[in-house]
């Protein structure tokens, strides 16, 4: 069995044991959700770091990188200008100081708008965990040559994630994002210039590699190119702009200043991961191509993983090795811990029973963190493509979440009316397009998209359309039922 495999071993029993030592922190749930709201902020850049980079980079991004090129890029482009638009809005979050996205939705749009966005959030988030538990299953496979299946790495994956999201909640997820967000830049930064000079250089590079790989919008897209491109875009745009995981941290720092500041050194981490990771797997695949069969589903996604073990110094590739493996328990942590909050702080506490102790309602989340994770192994275990799953994952969630959140924060004629029809119509046409995706014909499934038009383009016109529609058919809010995000209501009464 490789070494790799007992180096990420030997880690993880490390972070295990930071984590069970942080279990003697938590005795409530502002600690167990929130970290207590007193992350500093460094460590809130690289949770932030950590809260966004996952398999979508390192294995899906690998995937695309090593079909259309430099032009893979596109599929984390949106999310740079999402994190740069999150800077004038994290200090009014922070301020607010909640503990999920379903406590916004309903001080702006009621009761049921907190139901409906809660659900899609956990199951967008349950399907972002369980590719992310493939990509781990999918990682120690290569990583060990076939040695550790790829089933058995999926659950090996799986019982790590949940015995440090369980321990200590927010807590343990902010300080293994910490050592995890270092060993990710430390890891890109120095496997970069191996595998540039490795190629040969750019002149080597593109020796080697079609043209195509150098275009600004490769024709491996599909169908339709530059609509797949946008759809690409606007897909990490409008996930970043509201994914709840990434607000939970700011609800976790300990004032609105130190919010703001993170998110400005959390934009330069993630343009820079995210860049170096496509230009790691286009030099990397630029050498590895004789033993990558593109026609063969997830093959490109080996391409980060076996240049760690291949085209770098043992050392850098085991820190390589290391951040591909962070990513995926990271993220899956984030994501875990975020949609369990959502059952107990948007269903159980404010439906079921609002005077549970502290201490019950810490060991019920813990409860439901392993129901959610087994939940997600199991679909995990019938996924095909971590690629197609993120991008529905996305889809969903920017669709239904972001529009109606975006709005609470910054339009003071959104309605509670157009808001809920916003969640519910943006939700309603991404789940009916991704159904008629398993029924529509093969042929005229192109690249996971119904007619080669990605499920986005479906249904983001008609949240848009319901979100402003509805809001300016209906009466306009009262200053009193905005005051708490607009203070200046209070002064001058307008809306």
């Amino acid at each position: 069995m490789s070494f790799y495999l007992y180096l990420i071993l030997a880690y993880l029993i490390v972070l295990s044991g930071l984590n069970i030592y942080r279990v003697r922190q938590v005795r409530t749930q502002e600690q167990f959700m929130v970290a207590g709201r007193s992350v500093k902020t460094w460590v809130m850049v690289f949770t932030l770091i950590c809260t966004w980079i996952g398999s979508g980079t390192f294995i899906a991004g690998a995937e695309l990188a090593s079909k259309a090129g430099f032009s893979a890029i596109w599929l984390p482009a949106g999310a740079f200008l999402g994190i740069i638009l999150i800077y004038f809005i994290a200090g009014k979050v922070r301020t607010f100081g909640q503990y999920t996205i379903g406590d916004i939705l309903e001080e702006r749009y009621g009761p049921l708008a907190r139901i409906i966005g809660s659900l899609t959030i956990i199951i967008s988030f349950t399907a972002t965990i369980s590719y992310q538990f493939v990509a781990g299953g999918f990682i120690l496979n290569v990583a060990t040559d076939g040695a550790v299946s790829e089933f058995r790495g999926m659950l090996l994956t799986a019982i790590f994630v949940l015995l440090f999201t369980a321990s200590a909640g927010m807590l343990a997820v902010i300080y293994t994002d910490l050592p995890n967000g270092i060993v990710i830049v430390l890891a890109c930064l120095l496997s970069l210039p191996f595998l540039y000079f490795g190629a040969g250089g750019w002149s080597g590079i593109e020796s080697k590699l079609d043209a195509r790989y150098f275009a600004l919008i490769n024709d491996q897209f599909g169908a339709h190119p530059t609509i797949k491109v946008i759809g690409y875009f606007l897909a990490t745009f409008l996930l970043l702009m509201g994914v709840q995981s990434m607000y939970q941290k700011f609800y976790s720092a300990r004032s609105a200043r130190e919010a703001k500041k993170a998110v400005i050194f959390w934009v330069l981490g993630v343009i820079f991961v995210e860049t170096v990771a496509v230009a790691i797997a286009v030099f990397a695949y630029s050498q590895l191509q004789g033993q990558i069969d593109l026609s063969i589903p997830k093959e490109g996604a080996k391409v980060i993983i076996l240049a760690a073990r291949q085209l770098v110094p043992p050392l850098i590739g085991v820190l390589l090795l290391g951040a591909v493996c962070a990513v995926v328990i990271s993220t899956s942590m984030n994501y875990l811990l975020s949609s369990s909050t959502n059952i107990i702080r948007d269903l159980y506490q404010r439906f079921i029973n609002k005077n549970a102790s502290q201490k019950f309602i810490v060991a019920l989340q813990r409860i439901f963190v392993l129901f959610i994770g087994v939940i997600a192994f199991f679909l995990a275990v019938r996924m095909t493509s971590v690629l197609e799953t993120a991008v529905f994952a996305y889809t969903i969630y920017g669709v239904s979440i972001t529009p109606a959140l975006l709005a609470a924060l910054t339009w003071k004629r959104a309605t509670r009316a157009g808001g809920l029809a916003s969640i519910l119509s943006g939700a309603f046409v991404a789940i009916l397009m991704r159904i008629l995706v398993e029924v529509l014909p093969p042929e005229k499934v192109i690249e996971g998209d119904p007619f080669g038009i990605p499920i986005l383009f479906f249904a983001l016109p008609v949240s848009l359309l319901s979100l402003f529609g509805v809001s300016l058919l209906t009466k306009k809010p009262s200053p009193q039922e905005l005051t708490k995000f607009f203070p200046d209501m209070k002064a001058d009464g307008q809306n």
